[in-house]
């Protein structure tokens, strides 16, 4: 069990030996984490939930309604509904999904993801791409990783730019949807 608090959240999620993470929030979360402000209005994506921290604190801010926290591992999905209703917002969705290929979702506020380190960058790509179609205009993606220019790059070929924060050793894009279609492709 973890006792998280953030802002004026406080959290007791469930991990599981295999999980992300296991023993610790993961500090390039947190530094996204310190960067992002939820509207009460917002529609939030957590891509990639893991046992579901992004997510359960966006749905404390936010409609819990509003939320939709998806992972490619069916551990990973059930911890997070666990932990969603343990921690008072069982009306968000969670759901099983390979990145976007298994959701229809539209109409996101904000998309925030911790993607997995990839050689071929395959996911990240994946997430990228298909989540720039996800959001609506004036809707901003968040990753964080330790690697700068290969995802500042792609997000400026996608979004026309992004905004990169270094936290204590991590790097937090912020890319907003500002036009309809790719900036050009890349």
């Amino acid at each position: 069990m973890l006792d998280v608090t953030i802002g004026a959240v406080a959290l007791r999620l469930q991990t599981e030996p295999g999980l992300f993470s296991p023993q610790r929030p993961d500090a390039g979360t947190l530094a996204m984490l310190s960067r992002i402000t939820f509207d009460p209005h917002d529609k939030v994506l957590d891509l990639g939930c893991g046992y579901g921290l992004v997510g359960i604190l966006a749905a404390h801010h936010a409609s819990p309604a509003q939320v939709i926290m998806l992972d490619n591992d069916p551990r990973a999905v059930a911890v997070a509904r666990r932990n969603a209703e343990a921690n008072g917002v069982p009306a968000v969705t969670v759901a099983l999904s390979d990145g976007f290929r298994d959701t229809r979702e539209t109409g996101f506020t904000k998309i925030i993801s911790n993607p997995p380190y990839h050689v071929d960058f395959s996911v990240p790509r994946h997430f990228i791409e298909k989540g720039f179609n996800r959001l609506v205009l004036g809707g901003t993606m968040w990753m964080v990783t330790k690697r700068r220019d290969w995802y500042r790059n792609k997000l400026g070929a996608i979004f026309g730019g992004c905004r990169v924060h270094e936290i204590d050793g991590y790097y937090v894009f912020e890319a907003t949807r500002r036009r309809s279609t790719y900036a050009r492709w890349r």
